[in-house]
């Protein structure tokens, strides 16, 4: 059994690369072709069904997923824009439950008040990383990258509250709205108190005990689970958990981690959560056929896919109408946020309102769904709100997900005039290195600089550069280089980078040099092409 379940396992996991792969040659993000992918396979005759555990994919996948989306985002951004962003993440999850908990009862047949919110618990947080892979390469404005990563933060918990909430209500047959309000911010307080607490635990382990880079490696792997168990244990969010104590270690990696355990962690992270993430995508497209055959007789399928296209133009339509609302009340009332939101224009929230793509956490809350409420009661609707579940995403994700590159080009959003372009930030930032390590250098090493060969080098190399950046800020400034010029020597380096790697190669047959010299020749090239090719 052990051996037939790793090669189905060793199967998916080559699978999902080879989609992948054929995803990027017809240029499709790959969560949208995963499912589409998932979906032709999963209604092959002799395919077996796959049946998904709820249990596993909020044990295993969503952990790793959040932490690694806390902790590649930028808390000074989180801060700057956390009203809007928890507008976004806790005001409109529970509009959107709302608007979708009543259109249910008014327009399906035997829908009640607390299966719709349950409903709308499970089709309101957007998916993270559907959005970022459709985004990725796309220009947009910095305040709608930096809005949409910080609802995905947090969307999920409050989402999964109102599921939980709803769900014992069907359970129980009751619900009360000001004990659940009580109980969303105590459950959510919980969460992240634990987390910050076991954060604080794994900050004093980085700290101060004798780790290396694999064991901080190890470390950060563990680390979300057992921040998402103890807060579940304590009856706390556990996406709160993982969330707050991400964000909190994120925010100290430059003391707990050394450079060697940074770059060996994006490493390892960055293959871990492709991994993830294209099972899971590919998952729910293998899962419709369980979920269509469980419809039953009582809702054709037509009349499903109208409901579910209908929860999800009304989704859209909520987000639309709370995100414009919301946004012109705040620039009236606040004047810091008319300074801070000043790039964000209609084009840009047009575009928020449009990356609201459904994936991961809807499915896997609709299939958490008990089949019964007790031993003769079966759990009303469980198989359309499964179905409906899955148009949302569909249409959210898909349809959406494949135009909206297309929609941002139509859109032609404006660059915003106040920031800098990237590449003078990254000029600037360079030159205040520069200065400071040249500062360095007379205060502390002045007799070394003079009499020592190799800082002699070194002195005159920064002052190489510094000349250097100041010619290129200047040239910025002035308007002489622009992404034209940018393209033709980003080009040009990465030509120079490979002839340097392929004499590099010649070299491993020299014996009069050792191998080990050579890799880290082609890790410092290997640096220098990953700077460039990172922000194209």
């Amino acid at each position: 059994m052990l051996h037939d379940n790793l090669i189905l396992i060793l199967i998916l996991l080559l699978g999902v690369t080879l989609l992948v792969m054929v995803g990027q040659k017809l240029k499709i993000s790959y969560p949208i072709f995963l499912v589409l992918a998932g979906l032709i396979i999963g209604f092959i005759p002799g395919i077996p069904h796959v049946k998904i555990d709820p249990d596993i994919v909020f044990l295993l996948f969503l952990p790793p997923l959040l932490y690694e989306a806390a902790w590649f985002t930028s808390w000074k951004d989180f801060w700057e824009y956390k009203g809007g962003i928890f507008l976004m993440a806790v005001g409109l999850v529970i509009i959107t439950s709302m608007a979708v908990a009543y259109a249910s009862v008014a327009f399906i047949p035997g829908f009640t008040l607390a299966l719709g919110f349950l409903l709308g618990g499970i089709i309101s947080p957007p998916d993270a990383v559907a959005a970022a892979a459709v985004l990725k390469g796309l220009k947009i404005p910095k305040t709608v990258s930096a809005l949409l990563e910080g609802e995905s933060l947090v969307n999920d918990a409050s989402s999964l509250i109102v599921f939980k909430f709803a769900l014992v209500a069907v359970t129980a047959g009751t619900f009360v709205l000001h004990d659940a309000a009580i109980d969303f911010v105590s459950v959510a307080g919980c969460g992240i108190l634990v987390g910050l607490a076991i954060g604080g635990i794994f900050y004093a382990i980085h700290r101060w005990l004798p780790t290396t880079e694999n064991i901080d490696t190890v470390l950060t792997l563990i680390t979300p689970y057992f921040m998402y168990i103890v807060a579940e244990h304590f009856e706390g969010s556990g996406v709160m958990a993982v969330v707050s104590g991400g964000l909190l270690l994120s925010s100290q990696s430059h003391i707990i981690l050394t450079s060697s355990s940074r770059i060996k962690t994006v490493s390892v992270w960055s293959a871990l959560i492709f991994l993830l993430n294209g099972v899971v995508f590919i998952l729910i497209g293998l899962a419709l056929p369980d979920i269509v055959a469980g419809l039953g007789p009582d809702y054709p399928i037509g009349r499903a896919i109208g409901y579910g296209v209908g929860i999800s133009v009304l989704a859209l339509v909520v987000r639309f109408i709370w995100l414009f609302s919301t946004a012109r009340i705040t620039k009236i009332f606040n004047k810091k946020s008319r300074v801070r939101y000043q790039d964000m224009t209609w084009h840009s929230s047009l575009v928020i309102v449009y990356a609201g793509m459904r994936g991961v956490v809807s499915l896997a809350a609709a299939l958490s769904i008990p089949v019964m409420i007790s031993d003769q009661i079966p759990f009303p609707l469980r198989n359309l709100i499964l179905f409906i579940t899955f148009v949302v995403i569909f249409v959210t994700l898909v349809v959406q997900g494949l135009t909206l590159p297309f929609f941002i080009k139509w859109l032609n959003i404006p660059a915003p005039k106040h920031k800098l372009s990237e590449q003078e930030q990254t000029s600037q930032i360079k030159l205040k290195l520069i200065d400071l390590s040249l500062d360095k250098l007379k205060a502390d090493y002045q007799y070394q600089c003079t009499h020592n060969e190799l800082m002699v080098n070194l002195k005159a190399e920064l002052q190489h550069s510094l000349i250097e950046k100041k010619d290129t800020l200047k040239a910025f400034k002035a308007g002489q280089i622009d992404q034209v010029d940018l393209k033709a020597y980003h080009e040009i380096v990465l030509a120079l980078i490979q002839v340097q790697r392929d004499e590099l190669h010649h070299l491993k047959s020299n014996k009069n040099y050792d191998d080990d010299i050579i890799r880290k020749e082609e890790w410092r090239l290997d640096l220098e092409e990953l700077s460039i090719t990172s922000s194209e």
